[in-house]
This record gives C-alpha cells, sequence and structure tokens, in this order.
C-alpha cells in the first residue's frame, strides 16, 4: 500500500509524481505511454501530481488536467506553479492562474506556488503584493494551500519563511545536497516552523543513479536496491519532507518507485550509514579540491575558474558527460579564455595547479 503522510492536513502519497519529464513522441508528450504511467501511478495509491506553467512548454498542465478529469476530484491533489518570470503586475498573474485552472479543468488548485524563487523573486512578490493577491483567493476557495519552490542561498530561504505564514514550500534536497540552497538546515528550519516541505530533485536529475561502478558496489553490498531507490528512500527518511517529487519518463521507473513506497520504513542506522559513505565517495572522485571560495576572481581574461571546475568536478562524481557538455556550452567564461598569466594560482588557498586543469577542461569539454 502506497505509505501517505499528513501535509496541510490533506493525506499525501509519499511519492509525488512529477509531470515535466514525460515520455515525449515528435516533441510532444506521448499520451498514450504518459497516461499509462499515469493511471498506474494513480492505481497504486499516488494522489499527488506537480505540474507548473512551463513544463513540456506548456503541455503538461493540459494533458495532466485531461487525464485527472475522469477520476473523482476528491481523490487527487493537483500542484501547480506561478512562473514569476512572466509576470509584471497583480493582472497578468491573475490572467495566468485562470488560465491554469482552464487548462487543468479544475474550480480550484489544492497546492499552488510561486515558482523558482529567488532573491529578485522574492523582492517581485513583495513589490506587486502577490502574497496578499493569492491569500485572497485561497479565502476564495481557488487555492487550498500556498507555498513557494525555490532556487538561491540558504539566507534567502530564510527571509522567505519569515516573510508570511507559508503552508509549504519545495526545496531540491538528496543526498548530496545537504548544504545546497536550502538544504538539511532548510528542512529543520520548516520543521520548527511547522511547514511541510516538499522535495524535489531527490535523485539529482537522475544523476545518483548513474554513479561510478566503483561507487555502486557500495549499495550492492548492503542488498539489490535500485540507486533510485536508496536516493528516494534517504530522502523519504526525513520525517518533515512530506511528499518526495519524482519526474519519471519511463514505466520502469514508475514500477521501481512504487515498489520504494509500498509501506515505506524508514532508514536505520545501516542503511543511513550506507549512504553517507557513498556520499562520501562520490566527494572524493572530484577532480580537484575547488571549494568556490572566489579568491581567484575575478580572471583578468574573463575565465569564471569556480564554474568550470565545478563542471569538472560534477563530471567526475557523477559520470554524466553529455550533461556536463551541455552546460559547459552555455557557460559563460570557459576555460579556452585562460592566458596562464598564473595569477589566480598565487592566491588560491586550496594551491590548485589552475591552469593545467582549465587546459585539461579545454581537451575535456571542447
Amino acid at each position: 500500500m502506497m505509505t501517505k503522510r499528513n501535509m496541510c492536513g490533506d493525506n499525501v502519497s509519499l511519492l509525488g509524481f512529477g509531470c515535466m519529464r514525460f515520455p515525449t513522441k515528435d516533441g510532444k508528450i506521448d499520451r498514450e505511454k504518459a497516461g499509462e504511467m499515469l493511471r498506474l501511478a494513480y492505481d497504486s495509491g499516488v494522489n499527488y501530481f506537480d505540474t507548473a506553467y512551463p513544463y513540456h512548454d506548456g503541455e503538461s498542465e493540459e494533458f495532466v488536467g485531461q487525464f485527472l478529469s475522469a477520476y473523482p476530484r476528491d481523490s487527487f491533489y493537483i500542484a501547480t506553479k506561478l512562473p514569476m518570470w512572466a509576470v509584471d503586475s497583480r493582472e497578468k498573474a491573475i490572467e495566468i492562474f485562470e488560465g491554469q485552472l482552464k487548462k487543468l479543468q479544475t474550480d480550484h488548485v489544492d497546492f499552488y506556488l510561486f515558482h523558482a524563487l529567488n532573491r529578485d523573486r522574492f523582492e517581485l512578490i513583495k513589490r506587486l503584493g502577490l502574497y496578499e493577491l493569492f491569500d485572497e483567493l485561497k479565502k476564495q476557495g481557488k487555492i487550498r494551500h500556498l507555498g513557494f519552490s525555490f532556487h538561491d542561498g540558504y539566507d534567502v530561504f530564510e527571509d522567505i519563511i519569515n516573510y508570511r505564514d507559508w503552508d509549504f514550500c519545495q526545496i531540491q534536497y538528496n543526498y548530496m545536497d545537504t548544504e545546497y540552497q536550502a538544504g538539511l538546515r532548510g528542512v529543520k528550519l520548516c520543521e520548527q516552523r511547522g511547514i511541510s516541505v516538499i522535495a524535489m530533485e531527490p535523485i539529482r536529475g537522475g544523476s545518483l543513479v548513474n554513479l561510478r561502478d566503483e561507487i555502486m558496489s557500495v549499495f550492492r553490498a548492503h542488498d539489490n536496491r535500485s540507486p533510485a531507490a536508496w536516493a528516494l528512500g534517504w530522502v523519504a527518511s526525513h520525517g518533515a519532507i512530506k511528499t518526495v517529487l519524482s519526474g519519471m519518463s519511463a514505466m520502469e521507473h514508475v514500477t521501481d518507485n512504487l515498489k520504494t513506497f509500498d509501506d515505506f520504513r524508514v532508514f536505520d542506522k545501516s542503511e543511513l550509514d550506507t549512504v553517507a559513505l557513498v556520499a562520501q565517495k562520490v566527494r572524493q572522485s572530484r577532480f580537484n579540491t575547488c571549494t568556490k571560495c572566489r579568491y581567484c576572481m575575478p580572471c583578468p581574461a574573463g575565465v569564471d575558474i569556480p564554474a568550470n571546475f565545478a563542471l569538472m568536478n560534477e563530471y567526475a562524481m557523477f559520470n554524466d558527460e553529455g550533461r556536463a557538455k551541455r552546460r559547459y556550452a552555455d557557460l559563460d567564461g570557459k576555460a579556452e579564455l585562460c592566458i596562464k598569466c598564473g595569477k589566480c594560482e598565487n592566491i588560491c588557498p586550496q594551491h590548485i595547479f589552475i591552469r593545467d586543469d582549465l587546459e585539461k577542461a579545454v581537451k575535456l569539454f571542447g
């Protein structure tokens, strides 16, 4: 039986279906395959479906609404989000929200989020009075619970949490990112405040299932669970986490995740120790010891040294060459700009041979 947890007074499935990575066909959602996946999840007790305005270029909300319209409205919970980058007025915010209701074929959204908040978007909320605007929609019954998703540093997260009485929030959280963005401190803060937490990126965009074989052997020595099951289970073992989102793109993802959350049991010490050992080994496989302190910046040639090293370390840790190369292609301040002046090496507290490593970055990503 699918494990449920109390979130804002609702009995929500511990596994939430993230509706941003459906299988596609000719650039559109493959509705037959995606529908089969949603149907199996729903029939197996998943009742939390997370979509958003931009997912699948705007198609996700409409598809999810169409699928769920076949079921009783009180048997599931819909979450969607206000695209903060598209809002420049209160009127525009309302226009977008009303359009979302229409796409979703519903008269209310159960969990509504301000999407991807950072410092600038938080300031926009305050400047336009968006919290008050959507709190009024909540009083009207068009929104049941109001929250936000988050992508910035912990200090910004704390400011947002302290701003108003939020019902819930959604943060990136996995066993490699305990100190990233809101991180573990954010989880603990929400637990203290009685704010429900939804975890996104529990397998770090898929990177935690592509670990190197010598690291995977640590998991295999314990049992034959999939690396995704280990990652999801670790996140779900935090009581403040009420649902764990997984952006499933294949039926095997659905079946594996359903198995993970069938009568879920919180990890015991041996399981937590196993995950901790894996995380330690992943970190030890980094390309170099860059801590992103930025003492080396600014570079006189315009190289973003910490960003280049972050991509190199991510590739070394997670064995995802394709993702690293795509991100490098979009990077401002690529390694090939280096003029080998050596200024950076004189002030690097980690004593990294920066010029040599930047040259390796060019060979790796170029």
